[in-house]
């Protein structure tokens, strides 16, 4: 065997199944990213159902920004930074820097993460600025852990996309460093412009440019989709959404409306060719329509939506101001809908494939029939299509409590997004970590619920004959 690179030892993980590529990290880099991010949707609703009052009168209260902290650092960035993890060496062929760094990076983001929105709820300055601490440091730690994959000659849409993405990330990390400065300081105005100038930043050059990114690898991986020819529309959608947030966040920050409109609409030609990508990739699909189809097509819906919602809350600003900042701040639920929805429908397609190479890494490759193992044995599909349906009538009850500020409705959507996270852990985990415990020699109580087993396992029960 070829001894390791430094770079490849870093990295590396025993029992490596082949095929994956030598720089994608341990399971348990993105794993645990991806189960933070549940607990987080978890937190989010919580937060929703015990600040739902505070929303319907004042948007943005610290109540409300600390519950929407854990929908934006504690749910969606800790998602998309497992998924990251996990596909930048795929995209790149490079590996991480480091795994020590990856494992710091996820200490540090879990411990800002919730100690930001705790200190906003509870209105504790020292809490907001340990937390506001933590989450710096992760960034840090994560552009130097990034820096050699999206530093290499790899090319492409996503990978420039991806690079763009990190500077979105460092640009937000700076805002948030400042406003957690001024909560003392107070040395300048910090106004619902300003704090939409940090959110347009983070959820649209971060979080969407990222998803945005990544899409362009998973859609043509997981529809079957060729696409002839060469594919502008995904160059065209990272370039103008970057460009377009670049206009967009100092037009907001300063109050130049002929900048922020400038930028808003580059914005909206890179989201709609993220679109147009989309309904090319769906329409040169080989594989039949399915949940996952369905996931993207309707987190696609909420994009649009929140699109609309935007530009009617613009519009009803200057005559309306409570119905405007009501249907900003919808705006800001739908377009979070867009990423969250798409982020629990790929879970049921990374997760099983992060977990399937664990398995195979231990030996197991086939059920007891048999057959081989394939990632849709390790969920129930019958709880994903209900996951389907509570995530998306969770973000629905959210926004129309949200735009027609009633406190009911608001609670009701967060009811919802916790039984999500409930039951995304639960479907995503259940069955692997019985298949871990048979691994073990653990059994069930019964055989019949765990019907994989490992190579070792299937030799163990041949008969044998003596001589």
């Amino acid at each position: 065997m070829d001894a390791e690179t430094p770079s490849e030892s870093k990295t590396s993980w025993k029992g490596r199944p082949a095929g994956l590529p030598s720089g994608v990290p341990p399971p348990s880099v993105p794993l645990s990213f991806l189960g933070a991010a549940v607990v987080g949707l978890i937190a989010c609703g919580i937060a929703l159902l015990g600040t739902r009052h505070y929303v319907a009168v004042n948007p943005a209260d610290d109540h409300v920004v600390g519950a929407a902290h854990l929908a934006m650092l504690a749910t969606l960035s800790m998602g998309v930074l497992g998924a990251i993890h996990q596909f930048t060496p795929v995209i790149t062929k490079e590996p991480l820097r480091s795994v020590r760094l990856s494992r710091a990076t996820f200490l540090s983001w879990v411990a800002g993460s919730w100690l930001l929105p705790i200190g906003f709820i509870t209105q504790h300055e020292p809490v907001v600025e340990i937390g506001g601490g933590c989450a710096a440091l992760a960034v840090a730690l994560f552009v130097v852990n990034m820096a050699p994959p999206l530093s290499s000659r790899a090319k492409g849409a996503p990978v420039m996309g991806l690079r763009l993405a990190v500077v979105g990330f460092v640009a937000t990390a700076c805002y948030g460093v400042v406003y957690v400065i001024d909560r003392r300081g107070n040395w300048f105005n910090l106004n619902g412009h300003v704090v939409l100038a940090h959110a347009c930043i983070g959820l649209l050059a971060w979080l969407g440019l990222t998803y945005l990114s990544v899409s362009e690898k998973l859609w043509p991986m997981f529809m079957l989709a060729h696409v002839p020819g060469r594919r502008r529309s995904g160059w065209v959608g990272i370039w103008s959404l970057f460009v377009g947030v670049v206009l967009l966040s100092p037009g907001l920050l300063v109050g130049w409306a002929w900048l922020a409109v400038s930028g808003s609409l580059i914005v909206l030609i890179g989201l709609g060719a993220h679109l147009f990508s989309l309904v090319i990739h769906v329409q040169h699909r080989r594989r039949a329509a399915d949940l996952h189809l369905w996931f993207v097509v309707t987190s696609a819906a909420w994009l649009v939506v929140g699109a609309g919602l935007g530009f009617a809350g613009t519009l009803v600003m200057r005559h309306h101001h409570h119905l405007g900042v009501a249907l900003i701040a919808t705006t800001i639920c739908a377009l979070s809908g867009w990423l969250l929805v798409a982020l629990v429908g790929h879970s049921y397609k990374i997760v099983p494939f992060i977990i399937w190479s664990a398995l195979r890494a231990r030996g197991t490759s086939t059920k007891t029939n048999g057959a081989a193992l394939m990632f849709s044995d390790l969920y129930n599909h019958r709880w994903s299509t209900i996951d389907y349906a509570l995530v998306n009538a969770g973000i629905a009850l959210t926004c129309f409590g949200m735009a027609t500020s009633s406190s009911g409705w608001i609670g009701a959507g967060g009811i919802l997004l916790v039984a999500t996270g409930v039951v995304t852990a639960l479907n995503l985990a259940w069955r692997p970590i019985r298949l871990f415990s048979v691994q073990r020699g653990v059994d069930p109580v019964h055989e019949n619920l765990a019907p994989i087993t490992s190579r070792a396992s299937l030799r163990a029960r041949k008969p044998t004959t003596e001589t």
